[in-house]
């Protein structure tokens, strides 16, 4: 469309015609100031609204982070992994472990020959042998026995445990999963710090639940007691229900052997003769 505008120049009033390029947005509108002069300006000028301003900042990518999991939680899956295996392990009939005996309890004078004939009565075996003493050389009144098959074992075990052999009541059961190094130093410690004397007595039938200090604190009533201690089934942590307490004469002794045989201790009716 056709634009007229006044201009004022020179004093002289002069008309203008421009061609706009739409016919809703002439390209020029007049203005007026304060001053007596007009002046043609852009008409987008006034009404056009300034573009927005952008700003280009470079997408960030954020990757969600991953859970880890806490020393402790792993150390336990570790420990749970070793349990698993060592559980197979147990239950594999070609694996020693599911075969073999500790028969603890025995007499002193019982040897290999003859810890074989009371066993291979419930079952074929493969090995029997007594350990002894390797300063002494006496028996430390416990024993190993293969057995041929875990079937042989089961059966040895069900039917020889709790029995008397040489008036001793004997403790017979399946092997169990080996110690780990911390459980073996601290029963090494144990056995260290008990001191022998010939003032000593045996305590059976001790109750599983039953520790050194529990032992010797029971039989200190009773006299002066040097030291204590409860066996431990071999290579592991698991009492054999029996144990020894050392005093400082032949008096208490016989004071504790009067006093405390089939006196009870947690539930469990003792026996306390010399050892």
């Amino acid at each position: 469309m056709l634009f007229e505008a006044d201009k004022i120049l020179g004093g002289t009033n002069q008309r203008a015609r421009f061609q706009s390029p739409s016919p809703h947005y002439p390209l020029f509108s007049m203005a007026t100031f304060s001053s007596s002069s007009s002046f043609l300006i852009p008409q987008n000028f006034l009404k056009t609204p300034a573009k927005p301003y952008k700003t280009h900042l470079p997408k960030l990518s954020f990757q969600p982070l991953k859970p880890q999991s806490s020393p402790l939680k792993s150390t336990q899956r570790r420990l749970n992994a070793v349990a698993e295996d060592t559980s197979v392990v147990a239950t594999d009939p070609s694996s020693v472990a599911a075969r073999r005996l500790y028969i603890g309890n025995i007499p002193r004078t019982v040897t290999n020959d003859e810890l074989q004939k009371i066993v291979e009565e419930h079952g074929a075996i493969e090995k029997a042998e007594v350990m002894y003493d390797k300063f002494s050389g006496r028996s430390r009144r416990f024993a190993f026995v293969t057995m041929k098959t875990i079937e042989d074992a089961n059966s040895a075990a069900e039917k020889l445990n709790g029995t008397e052999v040489g008036g001793r009541e004997i403790k017979v059961n399946i092997t169990e999963k080996p110690l780990t190094p911390l459980e073996t130093s601290l029963i090494q410690a144990e056995e260290s710090q008990f001191v022998d004397s010939p003032y000593k007595v045996y305590v059976g039938n001790l109750a599983k639940t039953v520790t050194t200090d529990t032992l010797k604190d029971y039989f200190a009533e009773k006299g002066k007691v040097v030291s204590a201690k409860i066996s431990r089934v071999p290579g592991t942590s698991k009492s054999s229900g029996y144990g020894f307490v050392s005093f400082t004469s032949e008096e208490d002794v016989e004071a504790a052997i009067s006093s405390l045989n089939n006196a009870v201790l947690e539930g469990q009716k003792i026996r306390v003769n010399k050892a």
